[in-house]
């Protein structure tokens, strides 16, 4: 097992902004975007990242809040799957390739299906999550915080004040 390089909250600005990270979260929270699906995009995001901690976090939400453990598990999968709706999938796309940017960007379909499936606020929604969960996976990565420890509502009961 990973032991973590160092503990954000040790430092002072770092837990500052993790502070401000679980603050834009509770405005994703108040969103019209399904909560399910902002767990789809962010295990997919920490798929990608090869964050476990995050990935360990957004499972276990995902499946308390009522998602299926066959849709958690085809996540990795889910172009070759018959379990996500066009709209998801056009989510998941939007993940993927916000995700590996250097590859070719958002490409224009990926940004068009979106559109056809999610109002402008839903669109502002899914675009921050996108980057914010790129954003706390890397710095995981960065300092190696591991997975397998996360209980669901952890974030809530531990969230910085």
């Amino acid at each position: 097992m990973s032991t973590p390089r160092f503990n954000l909250f040790d430092s002072p600005t770092a837990a500052k902004i993790a502070k401000r990270f679980y603050n834009v979260s509770l405005a994703l929270e108040e969103s019209t975007l399904p909560k399910a699906l902002q767990e789809l995009v962010e295990m997919r995001v920490s798929q990608l990242n090869g964050c476990g901690f995050c990935l360990d976090a957004h499972t276990k939400e995902a499946a308390a809040a009522g998602e299926s453990a066959v849709r958690i598990n085809l996540v990795a999968a889910w172009r070759h799957t018959s379990v996500f709706s066009e709209a998801e999938r056009a989510a998941l796309a939007l993940a993927e390739e916000g995700t590996l940017l250097g590859d070719k960007g958002v490409t224009d379909e990926t940004w068009e299906a979106v559109r056809k499936h999610y109002d402008d606020d839903q669109v502002g929604a899914l675009v921050c999550l996108v980057s914010l969960i790129n954003a706390a996976t890397r710095m995981n990565v960065i300092v190696h915080n591991a997975g397998g420890a996360y209980e669901p509502g952890m974030f809530k009961a531990s969230s910085p004040s």
